[in-house]
């Protein structure tokens, strides 16, 4: 069927409506300034390709039915710049500005849009609809971005060659001009995320118009924002457009803004406040706002601004983010998986958790830990970990989890998951299943593991003694050894006191193990270092009231060591020395001692913050000394401290120490 021109009709529209056999009747309506009309396929394309393809060598009057296409391009982006209407085509929607679809008909797109799977499901729901506004097909864009981003590229890029994607792309690029700020900025982001050719000519015309606007001042901060982002994704963060945003941002006062464009200023922030602190002044005006309405913030809103204040580190904002975690209390069992990972890292970030937020955790995730994304239960587990939170159900819960699930799992998260019951000396109920999935997955996905996230795999295991023995032969090797070298061919010291354990380990534990040994170049000499170590350091409060007890006890200060490093690697809070005959040998004595006692003096730090029991590194480093031949004498900071005079001091370390003697006076 012929295509028509209506002489008649003024509006400004593209159409592409029903005929009468259900083919597709394509419509260029005009204006009264126009005088004439142009050819469907040059309105999209270069002149030269026009005439090679189409035989347009000047206006047609006859219109007959073809294919628009574009001029394929090497884009910088990923994707056609083409944007077609085939005659085979079974689309029936049209856009348009002058009678837009009702708040009700577009909230049931856009939940319409948001339950849909695949892209396909949105091709079909933008064929079942007539009529759309520009947001409505900005949205339609962002959906398939959505479903289809993969990284840097698309999953499938032929998905923009479709006759829905194309058509509707070609309506914003002849409607340029008249769509809404917000419609037009939105379709440009789309188009942004889709990855389309920055030079194509919807892309220009889209950056055109927005510039146009832009000069004009009228633009909202929502709207400003979506174009700065826009601008970042095309140009970076020296877009000269990008700073024209921002100098219209910064105009305007935060607690003039509703919530969407607070949440919208803060992910632009993100890339724009760079190591000079610019935009300081603007982000302390929002984070004071953003404390007056946390109450009021939905999931998304919260986990965007946590992310953001990650993003752009910022430590002086504590208030707000104490703010956002009792808000995030609430909304725990709404939040999607992102949602969470995104809170979750916020508050190991920021060093924060309080007992209602955990106590709601403990409630989501035994109903969550067997369907919500890998990726959320290992930032769960690290979370409780890296707080030091113990809690059974939230462990029980991804011990279970781990067993049925392990194999969809990525290396790392098998090893983070791992990590937390190691770092907390934890073992859950189900323990040979949970210890036997991971040797299974050890044996089959060996190659894949990162190399330091491997040992520490293997370390993890041996802080609630599991012992990795059929792996070791591989870690000790000089290849895996040279894998953890970093760019100057060094092992970092963190990492060659991992080594140093898991051999000392090996060597006390495994007797039968007979592979490769660790160099002595690769051993370090103590365990104790400023960060990552390996052991904690001695409350010093907590050791100079324990010290006062004991120099009562043994009579001077002399029998007595502190701060000991061992042979072992290992730094003992205090040492004392005992003759054959149970009498106390001076500190500096090496000859003629017959038992040594370690005390441990364990400090809140050495515990999990909600319950008592000692961490992971403190568990194995006492069950080393012993076997060792030290006598391991613990003095927990919780029985210590219900003493408060010092003769019950005394009495106290008296009995932990010499159970079986009496004290002598001195």
């Amino acid at each position: 069927m012929a295509l028509k021109l209506t002489q008649n009709l003024r509006l400004l529209q593209f159409g592409i409506h029903r005929c009468f056999a259900g083919l597709i009747s394509v419509r260029l309506l005009y204006s009264s300034g126009l005088g004439r009309s142009s050819c469907a396929a040059c309105l999209c394309t270069s002149a030269a390709r026009c005439i090679q393809t189409h035989g347009c060598r000047k206006l047609r009057t006859d219109f007959s039915s073809r294919n628009v296409t574009t001029a394929v391009r090497e884009p910088s982006f990923f994707a056609s710049s083409s944007v077609g209407i085939h005659r085979d085509s079974e689309l029936r929607f049209r856009l348009s500005q002058l009678h837009r679809p009702s708040s009700d008909e577009e909230k049931s797109f856009q939940q319409k849009l948001a339950c849909c799977s695949t892209s396909r499901q949105v091709f079909s729901l933008l064929c079942s609809v007539e009529v759309l506004s520009d947001t409505m097909a900005a949205a339609c864009l962002h959906r398939v971005a959505d479903l289809e981003q993969d990284g840097a590229a698309l999953r499938d890029p032929s998905v923009l060659e479709k006759d829905a994607i194309r058509a509707l792309c070609f309506q914003l690029e002849q409607d340029s001009e008249r769509l809404t700020e917000a419609g037009l900025v939105s379709a440009l982001l789309a188009c942004t995320r889709l990855f389309l050719d920055p030079w194509s000519t919807l892309m220009v015309r889209l950056v055109t118009e927005s510039q146009n606007r832009l000069d004009g001042e009228q633009m909202a901060v929502g709207e400003l924002c979506m174009l700065g982002q826009a601008m970042l994704a095309m140009e970076g963060p020296g877009s000269a457009m990008l700073e024209q945003v921002m100098r219209q941002i910064q105009k305007q006062e935060p607690d003039e803004w509703s919530l969407p464009d607070l949440v919208a200023v803060y992910r632009l922030l993100e890339v724009c406040v760079g190591e000079d602190g610019m935009h300081g002044d603007l982000l302390n005006a929002m984070h004071t706002h953003a404390v007056t309405v946390t109450s009021r913030m939905d999931p998304a809103a919260v986990s965007g601004v946590l992310s953001s204040l990650v993003a752009l580190n910022q430590k002086q904002a504590m208030p707000l983010v104490i703010s956002l975690c009792k808000q995030a209390v609430r909304h725990v069992p709404h939040f999607s998986d992102e949602e969470l990972s995104h809170v979750l890292a916020a508050l190991i970030h920021f060093g924060h958790s309080d007992r209602y937020f955990v106590d709601a955790m403990q409630n989501h995730v035994p109903r969550m830990a067997f369907t919500s994304h890998p990726e959320t239960v290992s930032k769960v587990t690290e979370f409780f970990s890296r707080r030091s939170i113990l809690s059974p159900t939230v462990f029980n819960a991804v011990a279970e989890s781990f067993v049925y699930r392990a194999d969809s799992y990525s290396t790392s998260q098998v090893a983070r998951q791992i990590m937390a019951f190691g770092r907390l000396g934890y073992l859950p109920p189900n323990v040979g299943q949970l210890f036997k999935k991971v040797e299974t997955i050890l044996h089959t996905r060996f190659s894949q593991f990162q190399p330091r996230m491997l040992l520490n795999l293997l370390h993890a295991c041996t802080l609630v003694e599991r012992f990795p023995v059929n792996f070791l032969s591989k870690v000790f090797s000089s290849y895996f050894l040279q894998q953890l070298q970093d760019q100057d061919l060094r092992i970092e010291r963190a990492v060659l006191a991992q080594l140093t354990q898991l051999y000392m380990t090996v060597k006390l534990e495994c007797p039968t193990y007979e592979g490769p040994q660790l160099l002595p170049k690769y051993r370090v000499k103590s365990f104790l270092t400023s960060s990552r170590s390996l052991e904690t350091p001695v409350d010093q409060q907590l050791y100079n009231s324990v010290k006062s007890g004991l120099v009562d006890i043994l009579g001077d200060r002399s029998f007595f060591g502190s701060q000991v490093l061992t042979p072992y690697c290992y730094t003992l809070d205090v040492e004392i020395k005992l003759d054959e005959e149970g009498y106390a040998l001076p500190a500096s004595q090496t000859d003629e001692v017959y038992k040594r006692i370690a005390l441990c003096i364990d400090g809140q730090k050495r515990f999990t913050n909600n319950a008592r029991q000692l961490l992971g590194k403190e568990v194995i480093k006492q069950r080393h000394l012993r076997l060792l031949g030290y006598e391991v004498v613990q003095i927990p900071f919780y029985e210590f401290e219900k003493y408060r005079n010092m003769s019950k001091v005394v009495e106290y370390l008296h009995q932990k120490i010499f159970p079986h003697t009496f004290r002598l006076s001195w």
